[in-house]
């Protein structure tokens, strides 16, 4: 393993679930952390948890130019970054062909599939020009397997991140950059609050916890420059 101390990262969706979990398991192992959310209430509570390791950039990732505009603020700051953590991710209450909205349709490719693309396509320049740099996008095993609970607007837009991360590898690898999905099945965060039908607190227990998906994404990013893991 290798060490990350004073590494950069930047985290999308990082004021809960799994982004939360994953910037302050990042913090943990010394690198700063740019924290990336709509709400700055949220990310403040989770910059309390970075140990004075983590900056706040309020972000929504469906808009390009904030985006960009990010990218270009983190690296005047620390001059690289090392790793792209793309967790930004949402689903509407009323997902499924009989009753999604062409709005909420919208909104779940905007920024569950757009948003992450916005960020690996703001970070690949720098990454290729320092010769390394990892991708983490967090991805769903919708993203593998088609089911109807997700929707259709969630299976397409992770199915369609899944590829974009294959893609990254196949034409980024020669510059030393390396893309991981990571696919968890269902995982109690509150992304599950905007599910039909409710998920009970027992229910929620059995599941994999935040905390494990931030020891994976921790685990990933220690990992030696030459290890490239397509999809967890």
């Amino acid at each position: 393993m290798r060490s990350v101390a004073d590494k950069v990262a930047w985290v999308t969706g990082a004021g809960t679930g799994i982004g939360e979990a994953g910037a302050v398991a990042l913090a943990q192992a010394g690198m700063h952390v740019v924290l990336c959310g709509r709400r700055t209430d949220k990310l403040e509570a989770v910059a309390a948890r970075c140990a004075g390791r983590a900056i706040i950039e309020t972000l929504d990732v469906s808009d390009k130019d904030q985006v960009n505009a990010v990218a270009a603020r983190i690296l005047d700051q620390f001059g690289r970054i090392d790793v792209l953590v793309a967790s930004a991710g949402i689903n509407a209450k009323k997902r499924n062909w009989h009753d999604v909205s062409l709005e909420d349709w919208d909104a779940v490719i905007d920024i569950d599939l757009n948003g992450a693309f916005y960020c690996c396509k703001a970070v690949l320049p720098t990454m290729k020009e320092q010769g390394e740099g990892l991708i983490i996008n967090i991805s769903s095993w919708a993203g593998k397997h088609v089911g109807i609970v997700t929707g259709p607007a969630y299976v397409a837009a992770k199915h369609a991140m899944n590829a974009m991360t294959e893609s990254l590898n196949m034409e980024a690898c020669m510059y030393g950059v390396r893309a991981t999905a990571i696919c968890p099945g269902e995982v109690s965060t509150p992304i599950l609050d905007n599910r039909p039908i409710p998920v009970t607190a027992e229910e929620r227990a059995k599941m994999v916890q935040a905390d494990d998906c931030g020891d994976v994404i921790r685990f990933l990013a220690v990992l030696p420059a030459h290890v490239c893991i397509n999809d967890l």
